[in-house]
């Protein structure tokens, strides 16, 4: 592993840590090379990589389901090719030389993720002082946004990333400002156990926000300004880069983006040895960061958060299974390596897309996998097993621009009856278990766990299903709230 990816190991003198609110995070600098003139190279080799990008994106574009539907869509298509390889020919591919040349050797010194702290004027929220306060609500939001190259989303029937990503930094800003601790307001429980909700709009008083898909860094940096101006302290454009063990070639990143409104004290990132087929470009992994909370009798209160994304295909089964084993192991090494011995860990959490459900037998060996006994689901009773108020969280591509699913209170209203869910969320695989009433695939989950023995215990206040971001993705985004308390 490439130690740049750690935000500094600690040596075996551990210091006594600073009780200043906020604390200063000395290893998360803003750039993600150690020395300003690697960071101009870098942005240099990008531009001379982006008319080819920028082609061969428009190029793929041209081939999607979406663009040949008809004897004048087919006409479009070869014109629209045509135009694009002539312009990969002539300006791109000359350029692509020089700038690949210069960027694949940056990957060497490039940490993998870049940081960005909030404004100068940013008010951080009050830190928790328990016992003077014995409860404390943590809201968690993890959504799957398609922000893929524009030619490649319109495979998932998506398209204009750019105009999308502005779209979803405008409805993460409604949320965001609204008034942070007070009420939660919510839409009608679903049937069942009341902790889950089925709401059209994004859980208020957001505390840490996981994206998964942002693979377009243009898209990437207009959420990064909503969020860090309106949230806190930004991890983005996180990956492995250039040539990997296997041997790889690693051209996308991660697409994971992560936001917190409370300091961010460290964070690391590992991709994933064994991806394979499509999957393979992209650097998927985890981004693991640990945030303080507040204090406890003169210590640091602090939560974990992990943030995933992983092996997409049904039959890559044997694949995602070593995936969250290495998951597992990178966890408790960061976690292990992070705490200071006398830390308070509130809660730690994982987030994202497990590309996996509780319901498909094609699944059988993800959903015994142990880290359900190290990670509470709260969506899970058990193999195979749902509460009953859990929905599936992958949509129906066929049907993502029909009026209604392009409405968020429309969606809403459409997925609380059987019928709505089985029209507007994607079908079963084969050979899938199911309760009374169909509620679709859920691939996105969020999980945590406790530790052992501790003062602090979380305990889950209510899981939100949000159709917030109808129209702009492929996926319902998913809340927790998480309450924390001292005894």
């Amino acid at each position: 592993m490439n130690l740049a990816d750690v935000s500094r190991r600690r040596s075996p003198v551990r210091h006594e840590p600073s009780l200043d609110w906020p604390p200063t995070p000395d290893a998360l600098r803003p750039s993600p090379f150690p020395h300003p003139v690697l960071q101009a190279l870098y942005s240099l080799s990008r531009m001379l990589l982006f008319p080819a990008y920028w082609s061969l994106d428009q190029l793929l574009g041209c081939w999607a389901p979406m663009a040949r539907s008809s004897r004048l869509g087919w006409l479009k298509v070869l014109a629209g090719s045509a135009a694009a390889l002539l312009l990969v020919v002539v300006v791109g591919l000359p350029l692509a030389l020089f700038g690949l040349v210069l960027w694949l050797p940056l990957q060497v010194w490039r940490r993998p993720f870049c940081y960005q702290p909030p404004p100068a004027c940013w008010v951080w929220p009050q830190p928790w002082h328990p016992p003077a306060e014995r409860v404390r609500c943590f809201v968690f939001f993890t959504a799957n946004l398609c922000l893929l190259p524009d030619g490649l989303a319109r495979f998932s029937n998506l398209s204009h990333s750019q105009q999308r990503s502005e779209a979803i930094a405008t409805a993460l800003l409604g949320s965001l400002r609204m008034p942070h601790y007070g009420a939660t307001e919510c839409s009608q429980s679903l049937p069942g156990v009341p902790a889950g909700v089925l709401s059209a709009t994004i859980p208020t008083g957001l505390d840490f926000v996981c994206l998964q898909e942002v693979f377009d860094l243009r898209a990437a940096r207009r959420l990064v300004h909503i969020l860090v101006s309106n949230l806190g302290p930004v991890l983005y454009d996180v990956g492995t880069f250039g040539l990997v063990p296997g041997p790889y070639i690693k051209v996308l990143g991660s697409g994971l983006l992560l936001a917190s409104r409370y300091p961010l004290l460290r964070a690391t990132f590992r991709c994933f040895p064994n991806a394979r087929g499509e999957d393979a470009l992209a650097s998927k992994g985890l981004l693991s960061a640990q945030a303080q909370l507040g204090i406890l009798d003169g210590r640091r209160i602090v939560g974990y958060l992990h943030c995933t994304h992983l092996q997409a295909p049904v039959g890559d089964g044997h694949v995602r299974c070593k995936q969250l084993t290495l998951l597992l192991e990178w966890v408790e090494e960061f976690e292990a390596e992070s705490r200071q011995s006398d830390e308070a860990v509130a809660f730690s959490v994982l987030l994202g897309d497990l590309n996996f459900d509780n319901s498909s037998l094609d699944h059988t060996k993800e959903q015994g996998h142990k880290l359900f006994s190290c990670f509470q689901d709260p969506c899970r009773l058990g193999t195979c097993q749902e509460q009953p108020w859990a929905l599936g969280t992958i949509l129906s591509t066929s049907t993502l621009h029909h009026a209604i699913a392009c409405s968020p209170e429309m969606l809403r209203r459409a997925l609380e009856q059987e019928k709505g869910r089985r029209l507007y969320l994607a079908g079963p695989l084969s050979g899938s278990h199911y309760s009374k009433s169909w509620q679709g695939r859920r691939l996105d989950y969020i999980m945590y766990r406790g530790i052992p023995d501790s003062h602090l215990r979380p305990e889950v206040e209510q899981v939100t299903f949000s159709t917030a971001l109808a129209g702009l993705t492929d996926h319902l985004a998913v809340g927790l709230n998480l309450q924390v308390s001292c005894y």
